[in-house]
């Protein structure tokens, strides 16, 4: 894609700090305070952090609140094509002018101190959120919580911690205990939190941190519950009753408990949605990358009857998720196409998803932001791996080997399926 007057922006403020990633607040609280405090002039917000399903919590809040004629800014990262979508202004993505003049504004008024790209962009959100009119706000921590530049709001209406597993350890920990710790950092004195399901070592951080803050927990399988009914649809009881809810719009079972996270977060937010907002924002909720099932040009490289899936999971617990719909997938036979960023734990992966398909190929896009090389990506795997090394060479390489109707799923990278959904959608 030819370069933008965003990316010209974003450029200029990568080198205002060496690092991409600093887990502090500082820099951004001075900037936030020269700007007059946008922070503290939000409407409602969700405050929402977590390893795995944080998006998709997200986008159910937000399907949820405009469902009940909420206006309702989000910010979320990364992007996945557009850098646009991660700021939606009152449920609508920044426009190019908006969001360039913002941060130009916010450049300005830096004044050239250091500070990351992750905090500008997160000022120049706050600061279009503050200006925007809207009655509710979903922000996303961007990584672990409590350095994390989302952290600068002082008392949301409710937080939501998604499902922890390992990633980032080399910023977050080595232990779940350690990753959870960080992302309990965004629990306030008398603000409720939603806790979705959790590996006991997590969860018992979790609620001891809490406890250390007073924050009123909301805890799946205590306080609150949600499960699939025997005819379809989910039930979702809480101490303030039952909700009968049709069946998430996202695919995977995964997904059943991002979407109570999102309904125990509002509830307690006590924003006054009404109980058919619940069902419509669950049934109608969009996140792509997500269990995607893709349509176009990469689609047309397979069989006529054959499906083509993508998901951007890219940890262990993604893969664990990703596993369980596998088995789902019985029916057919199932294809990887994997592909990883160098950071990421590429054999835990692998693991729990290797055994479960038919074949399995490593690909690499040249463009693909950090991507790990298409052979060593094989190479971390414990069982042979064919090398694309392209996402349309494994698509045609899957496709000449015939056989029964089956599924391929591309996975391992949320860049990956970025770059997936660009070429779905143009030619090659």
């Amino acid at each position: 894609m030819p370069a933008t007057r965003t990316d010209a922006i974003l450029a200029r403020l990568h080198g205002l700090y060496p690092s991409l990633i600093d887990l502090s607040l500082g820099r951004l609280c001075e900037l936030l305070a020269k700007l007059g405090h946008p922070e503290r002039r939000l409407p409602p917000v969700i405050h929402v952090a977590g390893t795995n399903g944080k998006g998709s919590t997200c986008a159910f809040l937000r399907a949820i609140g405009e469902a009940a004629g909420l206006r309702t800014h989000v910010y979320t990262s990364p992007h996945l094509v557009r850098f646009n979508e991660r700021i939606r202004l009152a449920g609508r993505l920044v426009e190019d002018d908006t969001l360039n003049a913002a941060l130009e504004e916010i450049e300005r008024v830096n004044g050239g101190a250091p500070i990351t790209v992750f905090e500008v962009v997160t000022a120049a959100a706050l600061h279009l959120f503050a200006r925007v009119p809207a009655e509710l706000c979903v922000l996303e921590v961007g990584l672990g919580g409590r350095g994390d530049a989302t952290n600068v709001i002082d008392r949301p209406a409710s937080c939501a911690i998604t499902s922890i597993s390992f990633d980032h350890r080399e910023m977050l920990g080595e232990t779940l205990g350690a990753i959870a710790a960080e992302k309990a950092g965004i629990m306030k004195l008398g603000v409720p939190v939603a806790i979705g399901g959790q590996p006991p070592e997590a969860r018992d951080v979790l609620l001891a941190e809490a406890a250390r803050v007073g924050a009123p927990v909301r805890l799946c399988e205590r306080d609150w519950r949600i499960a699939a009914k025997p005819g379809g649809g989910l039930w979702f009881e809480d101490s303030a009753g039952g909700l009968d809810l049709p069946a998430p719009s996202l695919p995977g079972a995964h997904q059943h408990d991002n979407a109570g996270i999102a309904v125990a977060a509002l509830r307690a937010a006590a924003l006054g949605v009404p109980g058919p907002a619940f069902a419509r924002g669950v049934a109608t909720a969009e996140w792509p990358a997500r269990l995607q099932r893709l349509q176009g040009r990469l689609r047309a490289l397979l069989p006529d009857n054959w499906e083509l899936w993508l998901d951007g999971g890219h940890n262990p617990g993604a893969a664990e998720a990703l596993a369980a719909q596998l088995q789902a997938w019985r029916d057919r036979p199932v294809h990887l196409v994997i592909g990883m960023k160098q950071s990421k734990d590429v054999a835990l992966f692998l693991r729990p998803l290797l055994a479960r398909a038919a074949t399995a190929w490593a690909v690499a896009e040249p463009d693909q932001h950090m991507a790990l090389a298409a052979d060593a990506v094989a190479a971390a795997a414990d069982q042979p791996m064919a090398v694309g090394p392209r996402l349309t060479d494994a698509l045609r390489g899957i496709a000449e080997s015939g056989g029964e109707a089956a599924r391929v799923l591309i996975c391992g990278s949320l860049y990956l399926a970025g770059e997936a959904l660009k070429l779905d959608s143009n030619t090659f």
